[in-house]
């Protein structure tokens, strides 16, 4: 009798580890899925998941510079690409909350050398919400002014001139006041000495092989072209969105729904200032793309479990398709929206 309820008793615990396993077998764990994401891919970059500030999740993978064969590691820093828009429109809403600017201003009152009539019409809030319509400074409009949205580098490198114009400073050098402020320390404007940090950006040919991109910095830097690393990122993140860099009145205004685009990644999505989110997922997820010549970057906030993640990737593959080129960044955006599922 004895043997036979030991046999029962050995067969129940069986049983129960058999389905704990298959439950881990079913159920990977969010490290375990992005992992697979990245290994399974020909992703060359950082990733870092972290709760508020605190990492839970990093991974560096492949090299900063091919030709040496020199392995990529977290405090290594990527020209951002448009994630830079989010720094403009913040030293703009701070220029704002002194009464420096107004949203409403128009863009003759401090652009004087501009001789359109259109800078009579164009405003500040223009310029942040990409539905100006400048297409250069000696052509005429592309639409009526606040009727479409057009994606513009030039409507942010204007606000980097408007900023210069109110403060008497430059605008390397009001980008890196707020570095500094917040210690930010692998973040910098591009005319700054890169330091050994900085890695180098590839661009894949017709061939596949990627080869070193020598352009990547030639964007307006208020546009396009800061510096920074992940770590870094995750702490802007955390920082904008904890309203330490803005009153949480302006952080309202800056993730306001101010038009809608047919993206070439999300499909449809809506424009605040510098930040994008799909409809109705401003409190879900929030953050930006980026891409220069040889990166391609994502930096997300997630509200409701206050996750921050950041992908840097510094081999830009599958132009001019930017779903496959921005593929693992999407894979890994999913995951961690899914936790809020």
């Amino acid at each position: 009798m004895r043997l036979v309820i030991g046999f029962l008793l050995l067969f129940i615990i069986s049983s129960c580890q058999l389905k704990e396993l298959k439950k881990e077998k079913k159920e990977p764990t969010l490290s375990t899925r992005m992992d697979s994401i990245i290994l399974h891919s020909d992703f060359n970059g950082v990733v870092v998941l972290a709760q508020d500030t605190t990492i839970i999740y990093s991974k560096a993978i492949g090299f900063s510079d091919m030709e040496k064969r020199k392995r990529l590691d977290l405090q290594d820093e990527f020209v951002i690409g448009s994630i830079s828009k989010q720094i403009t429109a913040v030293l703009v809403l701070q220029e704002i909350e002194k009464g420096t600017l107004d949203l409403e201003d128009n863009i003759e009152t401090y652009l004087k050398e501009i001789k359109q009539t259109w800078s009579k019409e164009v405003t500040i809030h223009h310029l942040l919400a990409h539905t100006h319509g400048i297409q250069g400074l000696e052509e005429p409009l592309a639409f009526k002014v606040g009727t479409q949205f057009q994606y513009s580098q030039i409507g942010y490198g204007l606000l980097a001139q408007i900023l210069e114009s109110v403060t008497n400073k430059t605008f390397e050098e009001l980008s890196m006041d707020l570095f500094k402020t917040y210690s930010l320390n692998n973040s910098y404007h591009p005319q700054r000495e890169p330091s050994s940090h900085l890695v180098k950006g590839y661009v894949a040919q017709e061939n596949g092989k990627l080869q070193y991109e020598t352009n990547s910095l030639e964007n307006f830097a208020a546009a396009g072209s800061f510096i920074s690393n992940a770590t870094d990122l995750i702490k802007w993140n955390y920082l904008l969105h904890s309203n330490q860099l803005l009153s949480p009145q302006s952080m309202e205004v800056m993730k306001t729904r101010y038009a809608t685009r047919e993206h070439p990644i999300f499909d449809t999505v809506e424009y605040g200032y510098g930040v994008l989110f799909k409809k109705g997922e401003s409190n879900i997820q929030i953050g930006a793309l980026g891409y220069a010549p040889g990166f391609v970057s994502a930096s997300y906030y997630y509200p409701q479990s206050n996750l921050n993640l950041v992908v840097l990737e510094n081999s830009v593959r599958h132009l001019p398709d930017f779903r496959k080129t921005f593929g693992v960044h999407i894979k890994l955006m999913e995951e961690v929206k899914r936790l809020n599922d």
